[in-house]
C-alpha cells in the first residue's frame, strides 16, 4: 500500500503531514450512509483546513454546517465565506464576541452554546448594547453517573431536567436571547472505543456503553421536550460524533450530527468495532539512523495527543503489522527509534504513521500534501499554514 504513497510522495522533505483523496471520499460515503436522514454538521476542529472543509462541504449532499471551537476561529471561518457556524463550546471573550455579534447583524448565522446563566447574562449585556438578538444553543449533559464511576465528560452542567428548569426560566426573561438549538453530545459513545489494547477493559466498556445508550435515549428526549415546553420553535437538536453515528441518527428527536474524525479516521478510532473507515490522514518521517540490524531511528515524530496520558495517544503506524515502537522511548521529541518486524527498511526511507486524534495533526504542520491513487495533488494548507492558532 506504501508503493502508492511511494511514487506520489517521492522527493518530498520530511516530516510532512498527507491526506489521501480516495481514503476521505471513503470515508465521507461511509459517513452519509450511516447518518441517514439526518443532517451533518461538521466539527472543524477534526479538519482545521479551510481547503479541507471545502472539499467537505462540496462532498456531502447532507451537510447543514460546521460546528467551531473557539470564538477566533468563527471570525476566521466567517472572514473566508462560511457561514451556519455553532460554537461547540461556550466563549467569554469579549471582543471576539463583540465581533461575532456584528456578523449576526449583518445576516449571518451564528450560534453561540451555552449551559450556565452566567453564558446568558454576558450574551445578553453585549446583545443589548449591539440592539442583536444573540442565537443561542443550549447543551445539555448526557453523561452517566454510575456512582462509582462517572462515564462521559465534565461539560454542561445541565444533568437533570430540575438543573434545566431555572435555566430556562431565566432565558426566558432575557429580551436580547434567542433560543434556537439544543445539543446533547454523548461523549461515553461517540469518543470511546469499545476496542482498546486491554481486552477486558473493552469487554467493561460494551456493557457500560450499552446501559449508557438507554439513559441516554430517555434523558435526551425528556430534555428536549422540556426545552420546547418553553421554546417550541428549535431550528435544530445537535447530538452524536464520529463514534456514535449510526446510533444517532435512530433518535427521533435528533435533527443532525456532528462529525469531524470520522473524515480522517486518525488512529484512535481503529478502536471502534462498528466503523470501517479508510486511513485517510497522516505523517511521514524519515529514517536517518539504524543502530542495529531490527532498529532505525527517524528523525522527529513526538506528536502525541491530547487527553488522559496512555499508550493510545501515541501516533500508530500505517503498517503497523511491520513496525512497532521502543517502550522505553515512543515517539520522540527530535527522534523516534522503531523497531522493524518485517520489511526492509535502510537509512534515507520514509516510515508513514498516522495521529492518534484527528485535527492535532494539522497544528503540527503547515500543509497537508495530497495525493489520488498514486498522483500527487498538491498542498492544502492547514489553518497553522494559514498563519493561524485558536488554542
Amino acid at each position: 500500500m506504501t508503493m502508492r504513497f511511494e511514487r506520489a510522495f517521492h522527493g518530498l522533505e520530511c516530516p510532512f503531514a498527507w491526506l489521501d483523496l480516495d481514503a476521505l471520499d471513503d470515508n465521507i460515503a461511509t459517513v452519509q450512509q450511516a447518518c441517514g436522514l439526518k443532517k451533518i454538521r461538521i466539527a472543524t476542529k477534526s479538519i482545521r483546513s479551510l481547503e479541507v472543509l471545502r472539499y467537505l462541504r462540496r462532498n456531502l449532499s447532507n451537510m447543514v454546517g460546521f460546528m467551531t471551537f473557539t470564538a477566533a476561529e468563527t471570525i476566521f471561518l466567517l472572514e473566508h465565506q462560511f457561514d451556519d457556524l455553532l460554537l461547540g463550546y461556550p466563549v467569554m471573550e469579549e471582543l471576539a464576541v463583540r465581533r461575532l455579534l456584528q456578523f449576526v447583524k449583518e445576516g449571518k448565522t451564528v450560534t453561540f452554546m451555552v449551559d450556565k446563566q452566567e453564558h446568558v447574562a454576558f450574551l445578553e449585556k453585549l446583545g443589548a448594547e449591539l440592539d442583536v438578538r444573540v442565537p443561542i444553543c443550549i447543551d445539555i449533559n448526557l453523561s452517566n453517573d454510575f456512582k462509582v464511576l462517572y462515564f462521559g465528560t465534565k461539560r454542561s452542567s445541565l444533568h437533570s431536567l430540575e438543573s434545566l428548569t431555572p435555566f430556562l426560566q431565566y432565558i426566558k426573561n432575557q429580551m436580547h436571547i434567542e433560543v434556537v438549538g439544543a445539543m446533547g453530545y454523548e461523549a461515553q459513545i461517540a469518543g470511546v472505543g469499545n476496542r482498546p489494547a486491554n481486552a477486558a477493559k473493552g469487554r467493561i466498556i460494551e456493557v457500560m456503553q450499552m446501559q449508557a445508550k438507554k439513559q441516554v435515549t430517555q434523558f435526551r428526549r425528556l430534555a428536549i421536550a422540556h426545552i420546547k415546553a418553553y421554546f417550541p420553535y428549535l431550528y435544530f437538536v445537535n447530538g452524536g460524533g464520529s463514534g456514535s453515528m449510526t446510533y444517532t441518527a435512530q433518535q427521533k428527536e435528533v435533527t443532525e450530527i456532528s462529525v469531524g474524525s470520522a473524515f480522517y479516521a486518525p488512529a484512535l478510532f481503529d478502536q471502534f468495532t462498528h466503523l470501517q473507515l479508510s486511513k485517510a490522514a497522516g505523517f511521514a518521517l524519515r529514517v536517518t539512523r539504524k543502530p542495529e540490524k531490527n532498529i532505525v531511528v527517524c528523525h522527529g515524530g513526538g506528536y502525541t495527543a491530547s487527553g488522559a496520558i496512555a499508550e493510545d495517544r501515541l501516533p500508530t503506524f500505517y503498517e503497523p503489522e511491520n513496525f512497532s515502537f521502543l517502550s522505553l522511548e515512543g515517539a520522540g521529541e527530535v527522534q523516534t527509534p522503531v523497531r522493524i518486524k518485517s520489511k526492509a527498511v535502510n537509512i534515507g526511507d520514509k516510515i508513514y504513521f498516522r495521529h492518534a486524534k484527528a485535527g492535532e495533526l494539522c497544528e503540527r504542520f503547515l500543509a497537508l500534501h495530497v495525493i489520488r491513487e498514486d498522483k500527487y495533488i498538491g498542498t492544502y494548507a492547514t489553518y497553522r499554514g494559514d498563519g493561524q492558532c485558536f488554542l
